[in-house]
């Protein structure tokens, strides 16, 4: 089970990495010019950038604090904390009658809350 976690976890942590430093290093035009990020129309510059340092920091999270063991209760938490964030995610798109991406966010909410679960009962 711990191989399965560890591969999860490194997959959402390859994917909110590369998501959170896209919004944190391209303005919110270049993201307009996206079609996948269209949802960036609904926030401000500054909700972006903080929906980007949010997916950053979790991703460290769900790796970093249990490979060192040093606070590994932030692993769990940071696994929480993105499924909330897929969550939010999936209402946008559903607001915005985006419905494709839904089930991405509904999967990488599962997974998140998957790691959350099995690494807080592992604490």
């Amino acid at each position: 089970m711990d191989l399965v976690l560890w591969i999860v976890s490194g997959v959402l942590a390859a994917v909110y990495l590369m998501a959170g430093i896209t919004k944190l290093a391209k303005s919110r035009e270049q993201l307009l010019a996206e079609p996948r990020m269209a949802w960036a129309g609904d926030f401000a510059p500054n909700q972006i950038k903080a929906i980007g340092a949010a997916e950053v920091l979790g991703a460290l999270g769900l790796v970093l604090p249990w490979l060192t063991g040093i606070a590994p209760v932030l692993t769990p938490v940071a696994a929480a904390g993105l499924a909330v964030l897929q969550i939010g995610a999936a209402y946008v798109h559903g607001r915005r009658h985006e419905t494709a991406t839904i089930p991405v966010n509904v999967v990488l909410a599962a997974l998140a809350a998957f790691v959350a679960v099995t690494r807080f009962g592992q604490l």
